[in-house]
């Protein structure tokens, strides 16, 4: 594709910015490493969580979301429940509030902080360090594909006259350029490099936005979708019929498995409930979190990404899917029962922006991309630093030895996710067995460490490790018996497997230490079944009182998706003209806003008064 001029140069301007912010900020970072890992506490929420937002606003997930509207219509507002994209409301009513109490570094250390330094815990330490590693290894993955597919159709030079050649020079070199200003920054140079990033995403979707509303009108739009491709509810199954018009999108639905729609709706829904409570997964979310400088400001920053995020990302979804469903199909259809839909995102943005803004929405979801990658390239060193070098290797260490060695270990990782990436044949694989069937693995483990203070490190690992069996057995069985189990399927059995190993482990076992489950009661202070603890607690500290905020919480989170879900329909239907729903979804958004700042906002508070301050992390005391 030939780009004109100010678009080169508007792209050539983004990259350079990015890489001296890296550099610019990079002694900040290099101070210790929680200045490298965490940003030393000191970034504020809004920042962290326009940084968050930008991190979550990703290319491969955008191609795929845009794939999802232009195939399902409304109906796959929900479909990205599967992640789920709710897990920031939990976060924001109080997980994140638990989890920044603890005032550690990583997801891993946060391990032995609740279950101590036994075996159990070691081998808790160990499982959820490898767990971390694979997560981010498969995310860089899925960050290479999308990057070399976008790339090659916007960027003017042919590196290559093989198509699939010329993705891969192009992942690698985009890969390679965020890579240096990610290792040499730290988290300071993640978190300015994404603001940046997050207002020229902004810019740019609010653009294409407009675009597709002065180029499709409604009646244009009615013409090529089925008929109740723009209803938000549905039945048993979606009755969408693509017959006539694009019969490859009818097959893809099949292919995909989402259909008889209520029995996947039912699940997507309860392993998005499991996969909420577990909190986040031990990646760039997580370290967000952890950088905030309070618990407080922690609730605060997840709330705000969802503000952030949803609308503006969701005007760029909907204009680009409306673009193409109007002026694509013939292409589509030419294409065959071999449809490439992750080809709707480049062809709505050639055919439909004008030069200048092209240069700019180009330069926006490079930095999607580059945002993400960088923020997931940044979780790998802290797990491997931290949690094995520093624990394991060299202790006493200077702090320069740790952040030298960090640079080590994310260059290391950039590569083993760029050579799986290779391998790996489309985004869908890849995003489907990642929330659904590896995290299936993950779940169970992650939601009793909040809630039953009887579950131990052994039980822990034991949950993790079976996970991890199940989801190898059922690839094997899946491959040897030549069937297809959807990873929404698989993800009830995986669960089930886990719940099972975990209780088994932990009461076959001692309990943890008393006083090491003290010290994370008195300090998270969470709800759930903590009776004993809270009597042993007492005993020392007779002012304590017990969480009684349940019933509060489920609400706001019962709003709080509600709240969510309005924020990704409203824009949907502003981009195709749905007056109407447009200002229910609206009307929606402003009460649910309302609730959530008096019962949720107004509410929240660092540590409960009744802390010991000998409970408190030294960071804060």
């Amino acid at each position: 594709m030939q780009l004109a001029l100010i678009d080169v140069m508007v792209i050539a301007a983004y990259i350079l910015a990015t890489i001296f912010i890296g550099f610019w900020i990079s002694s900040r970072a290099s101070k210790n490493i929680r200045s490298y890992f965490l940003g030393g506490n000191k970034l504020r929420w809004y920042t962290l969580g326009l940084s968050n937002a930008s991190g979550m606003f990703d290319i491969s997930g955008t191609m795929w979301l845009v794939y999802l509207l232009f195939v399902y219509g409304l109906s796959s507002i929900y479909i990205p429940w599967l992640w789920p994209v709710f897990n920031q409301i939990f976060l924001m009513v109080f997980l994140s509030v638990w989890l920044r109490r603890s005032g550690v570094l990583t997801g891993a250390e946060w391990i032995t902080f609740r279950f101590g330094e036994g075996r159990g815990a070691k081998l808790s330490h160990l499982i959820v360090v490898l767990f971390a590693l694979v997560n981010v290894v498969g995310f860089l993955a899925y960050g290479f594909i999308g990057i070399g597919k976008f790339a090659s159709v916007f960027l003017p030079w042919e590196l290559s006259s093989d198509p699939t050649t010329n993705d891969i020079y192009y992942g690698l070199i985009i890969t390679a350029l965020t890579t240096v200003y990610v290792v040499k920054g730290g988290m300071f140079s993640v978190v300015f490099t994404e603001v940046l990033q997050f207002f020229i995403m902004t810019v740019a979707c609010i653009a294409v936005g407009i675009i597709a509303m002065q180029k499709v009108s409604p009646e244009m739009l009615a013409a090529v979708v089925p008929e109740d491709w723009t209803r938000v509810g549905f039945g048993w199954d979606l009755n969408l019929d693509w017959s006539g018009t694009l019969d490859a999108a009818n097959t893809k639905i099949l292919d995909d498995g989402y259909s008889p729609f209520t029995i996947f709706f039912m699940l997507m829904l309860f392993s998005g409930v499991l996969k909420s409570l577990m909190g986040p997964a031990p990646n760039y979310d997580m370290q967000r979190i952890l950088s905030a400088r309070s618990p407080t400001e922690a609730a605060k920053m997840s709330g705000f990404v969802n503000v952030a995020l949803f609308f503006p990302r969701y005007m760029l979804i909907a204009g680009l899917t409306v673009l193409a469903l109007v002026f694509f199909m013939d292409e589509l259809n030419a294409m065959g029962p071999d449809v490439d839909f992750e080809q709707i995102l480049p062809f709505a943005m050639k055919n439909f922006v004008p030069p200048g803004l092209l240069g700019l929405l180009i330069a926006g979801l490079l930095a999607a991309f580059m945002s993400t990658f960088a923020a997931t390239t940044n979780a790998a060193p802290a797990y491997i630093v931290n949690d094995i070098y520093k624990r394991y290797i060299k202790p006493d260490a200077e702090d320069k030895e740790y952040v030298k060695v960090s640079y080590i270990v994310s260059v290391l990782f950039v590569a083993l996710g760029v050579v799986i990436g290779l391998f790996i044949p489309s985004l869908n694989t890849i995003i489907q067995w990642i929330v659904s069937a590896f995290y299936g693995a993950y779940t169970a483990s992650n939601v009793l460490k909040w809630f039953w203070w009887r579950f131990n490190g052994v039980g822990y690992f034991c949950g993790m490790a079976s996970g991890l069996v199940i989801l190898i057995v059922i690839q094997v069985a899946q491959a040897m018996f030549e069937f297809d189990l959807a990873p929404v399927y698989a993800f009830p059995w995986i669960f089930a497997g886990c719940l099972i190993a975990c209780v088994a482990g932990s009461l076959l076992s001692p309990a943890d230490d008393m006083q090491v489950l003290k010290t994370f009661y008195i300090r998270v202070r969470p709800w759930g079944f903590w009776g004993p603890v809270y009597r042993e607690a007492v005993k020392d500290h007779p002012e304590l009182s017990r969480n009684t905020d349940l019933a509060r919480d489920l609400g706001n989170i019962v709003v709080g998706i509600i709240w969510q879900t309005s924020m990704v329909a409203a824009p949907i239907f502003m981009i195709i003209q749905h007056w109407p729903q447009f200002m229910a979804s609206m009307l929606v958004l402003a009460l649910t806003s309302l609730y959530l700042w008096r019962f949720w906002w107004c509410r929240l508070h660092d540590y409960p008064e009744d802390t010991p301050a000998q409970y408190l992390p030294k960071i804060e005391s």
